[in-house]
């Protein structure tokens, strides 16, 4: 599977949600694989995860009374070093693909960075970056369980 699940859910801008929320992955066991949070106006943040175990993680924002969003992103492997996003969002443009949103961090192997995609049609996304040799990052690769153990 090329296309990963994504949890996004809107948390409290106060100064213990973010700790409270990564406690209880945590004692759950859950690792985190990616994190985004941004501010959104209103007291409230949207986090974005990536996680080792996507159900689990469902089960304990409901205990919280946080009401989750499984949204499907795309992981890409790219070159560190300048132009290489650029390069890429090219081959997207050219395409008719647009980026939604994205967020990155160094990657798996040296010289590398992840770049995580939400796309206008991630199926093409997909097949338009396979063609140019881009290396999309699986669910196994990621860490990832998507359904139930």
């Amino acid at each position: 599977m090329m296309k990963l699940k994504q949890i996004s859910v809107s948390i409290e801008n106060s100064p213990v949600r973010l700790y409270e929320v990564t406690k209880a992955f945590g004692d759950a066991g859950i690792n985190l694989r990616a994190l985004n949070l941004v501010e959104t106006g209103g007291g409230f943040g949207l986090l974005r995860l990536l996680v080792s175990d996507v159900a689990t993680t469902r089960r304990i924002l409901m205990k919280k009374h946080m009401p989750a969003q499984v949204d499907e992103v795309v992981a890409v492997e790219i070159e560190d070093r300048p132009g290489s996003l650029a390069n890429l969002l090219k081959f997207l443009l050219d395409a008719n693909v647009h980026v939604l949103y994205t967020y990155a961090f160094v990657g798996f192997s040296s010289g590398k960075a992840v770049m995580i995609f939400r796309f206008s049609d991630n199926d093409k996304a997909i097949e338009v970056l396979k063609k140019k040799g881009i290396n999309i990052i699986d669910a196994e690769t990621f860490g990832i369980l998507e359904t139930e153990k």
